[in-house]
């Protein structure tokens, strides 16, 4: 080796060190958790850490998460989401529904934004399934035929059922989706031999006259249409079930696990281990304007057994059998 040749293999062994450490350095990315209330949705969070530990991401190594939690206080979403815009995060996964990624699309038209909401298309977040077109993307949860399996459900549990009570909250759905749910109720009541009946709670003061409209209408069981409201107000939704005697399949675990009879609906920690993936391709280059709203690939039944046994009801084998959950 000739002394030119020496020197630059010195300057590269040298430079090798600075040159791994700046790589290093580069593959450490910020996200940014915005959340309504993350003490309710610890389980969402955990499954979304899972997802990224699956793609190799380690908190702390080589991945920073900036918290941002409203503690049940929406008005605080917008300054929080505020703050992880001025920390210029690389992309932000927003909890809540639709509420999040809205007020993050709100706070920046730059950063992705990652979401699992309901209806992403009614409600204006992005402009189709397909081709997002905006910052934001991720996955639905909503699939109009699921109201059709809870009717099924209820018919199964109580087999003489005539009316059925279908609650909906007014302007939580894009129109489209209202229309393909109610029609979709419909359809399902006919094959069933049941007669839905539809109640509305546009807000949370609505509730205890909607229970007593449905009481008056002699139904014998309730399902509800999705709704963020719903999912805020849903130990008083299922306090009022209760007072009035009213079996009912809710569209998510939390209702049960506050003592709720029945939900089926989209695995919302399965949504959420997903939604790592759409972090992943963004933080790779990916923008959220070419990648595809996905929508619900795994549906939970769980059941709540204490709270058959308090209204009187026998759950038959065959839909304990199905069941993803059953709570004693």
């Amino acid at each position: 080796m000739d002394r030119r040749e020496s020197i630059i293999a010195l300057v590269a062994v040298v430079a090798l060190p600075g040159a791994a450490a700046a790589q290093q350095a580069a593959k450490v990315a910020r996200i940014g958790y915005l959340s309504p209330n993350l003490a309710a949705g610890t389980h969402l969070r955990d499954a979304f850490l899972q997802g990224l530990r699956d793609l190799g991401y380690v908190e702390g190594r080589n991945v920073v998460i900036e918290y941002r939690d409203a503690d049940g206080k929406r008005d605080r979403l917008p300054a929080l989401a505020a703050e992880l815009v001025a920390l210029k995060v690389d992309v932000i996964l927003a909890d809540g529904g639709t509420l999040g990624p809205r007020v993050a699309m709100q706070a920046t038209a730059d950063i992705p934004i990652v979401g699992a909401a309901g209806d992403p298309v009614g409600s204006g977040l992005v402009a189709s399934l397909a081709r997002p077109g905006g910052n934001v993307t991720g996955l639905s949860s909503l699939s109009p035929e699921l109201i059709g399996k809870r009717l099924e459900l209820l018919k199964q549990i109580l087999p003489k059922v005539v009316r059925i009570a279908v609650l909906r909250q007014p302007v939580a759905l894009g129109e489209r989706t209202a229309k393909d749910m109610l029609k979709a109720a419909e359809v399902a009541a006919r094959t069933l031999g049941v007669q839905p009946q539809f109640f509305e709670a546009p807000d949370p003061d609505a509730l205890p006259k909607a229970f007593s409209d449905m009481i008056s209408a002699q139904v014998g069981a309730l399902t509800t249409l999705p709704a963020n409201m719903f999912l805020r107000e849903h130990r008083r939704l299922v306090d009022l079930a209760a007072r009035n005697r009213l079996p009912a399949v809710y569209p998510s675990r939390e209702f049960v696990d506050a003592g709720g009879l029945m939900s089926y609906g989209a695995n919302q920690r399965d949504l959420f281990r997903r939604a790592a993936s759409y972090v992943d391709k963004i933080l790779k280059g990916a923008k959220p304007r070419d990648l595809p709203v996905e929508q619900p690939s795994k549906f939970e039944l769980v059941i709540n057994l204490k709270t058959a046994k308090s209204l009187g009801l026998t759950i038959p084998q065959s839909v304990l059998a199905y069941a993803d959950e059953v709570m004693q």
